[in-house]
């Protein structure tokens, strides 16, 4: 059975995760605490809105109400990246060589490992950011669509056009497909080589997490009862395909999904506090941890593959071990 190390904290858990393999929770007030022989605290952000974790660079990137962008690596290192001055960071992303996006109203910025930034006007909000895992170009999720920047080139932004609000944004990990989530109970989205078009909806509520699986064959997603996981190991996604529906409970709504890192195996958080991990090939089901304060809001896997990382609404946060 796993056993789960607590941590009680005060505050909504931003963002879970392991920097240098010791677990780190950034609260939404901006202090980012670690369990690193013992419990430890330092401050970042006053007042935290976005975060994004680089795994390339082992680092969370965070901004927040007071303008500015900051990196945390291991051992509670902070450094201040960025500022936008008094505007607000509303979302956040890290992206190839260094190189990070951040957001405030209608600007996104992209700041360059060698700290020079170049800025990218939009007619109306930028809610949502994300690097092509491919090449240097970002896209922003927008009213009515996405729209995708060369910051390193000069050249018009392609624009993809569906509408509605899209309040988020991931590319697939062999940069094929990109995927928002919407204002509506719905995700969409768009095949990049010819633009078609990808409808997922009948969610019962907002699309909040999305995880892709090793290889990109599978995309999980909250906002249902269940985790849905849509296919896509075609070449047109999950068109005229049925996701799979994951998790499943009568009383509970998935809030958080994180995919292992090499197996079809993915965590699923509910908004009672259960975690659980279930197989995509045969549904088969594994309690993590059994209900608690708050929804779950965050959640990673170690390198080692044998713990998980959460945080919840709440502050009900803690490292749930998997091998023991």
């Amino acid at each position: 059975m796993p056993t789960v190390a607590p941590l009680d904290l005060e505050g909504h858990c931003v963002a879970a995760v392991f920097l240098g393999d010791v677990p780190h929770f950034a609260l939404a007030d901006g202090t980012i605490h670690r369990l690193d022989n013992g419990h430890k605290t330092v401050q970042a952000n006053d007042g935290l809105l976005a975060s994004f974790h680089d795994a390339a660079n082992d680092r969370l990137i965070t901004g927040g109400e007071d303008g500015k962008v900051f990196s945390i690596t291991a051992g509670g290192n902070v450094e201040e990246l960025a500022s936008a001055g008094r505007k607000w960071i509303t979302s956040i992303a890290a992206g190839p060589q260094g190189a990070i996006a951040f957001a405030s109203g209608k600007t996104a910025f992209v700041r360059f490992a060698d700290g020079k930034t170049k800025e990218f006007a939009h007619p109306r909000s930028v809610e949502g950011l994300a690097f092509s895992p491919k090449g240097m170009r970002f896209g922003v999720a927008r009213y009515n669509g996405a729209t995708l920047h060369f910051p390193a080139a000069e050249g018009k932004p392609v624009e993809l056009e569906w509408a509605g609000a899209h309040t988020g944004i991931t590319f697939s990990p062999d940069g094929a497909f990109l995927v928002t989530t919407m204002q509506e109970n719905a995700l969409h989205g768009w095949k990049l080589a010819d633009g078609k078009h990808m409808r997922m909806s009948g969610y019962p509520a907002k699309v909040k997490s999305l995880s892709w699986a090793p290889k990109g064959k599978w995309l999980a997603s909250s906002g249902a009862p269940a985790a849905i996981v849509w296919p896509f190991s075609g070449k047109d996604g999950p068109m005229g395909k049925a996701p799979l529906e994951l998790g499943t409970r009568g009383n509970a709504m998935v809030t958080t999904v994180a995919c292992h890192p090499s197996q079809d195996v993915v965590a699923i958080g509910y908004d009672d506090g259960m975690v659980m991990a279930v197989r995509f090939a045969d549904a088969k089901e594994v309690l993590l941890r059994r209900p608690g304060k708050g929804a779950i809001t965050a959640m990673m896997w170690d390198r080692q593959e044998r713990r998980v990382v959460f945080g919840s609404a709440a502050g009900d946060c803690g490292v749930i071990d998997i091998s023991a």
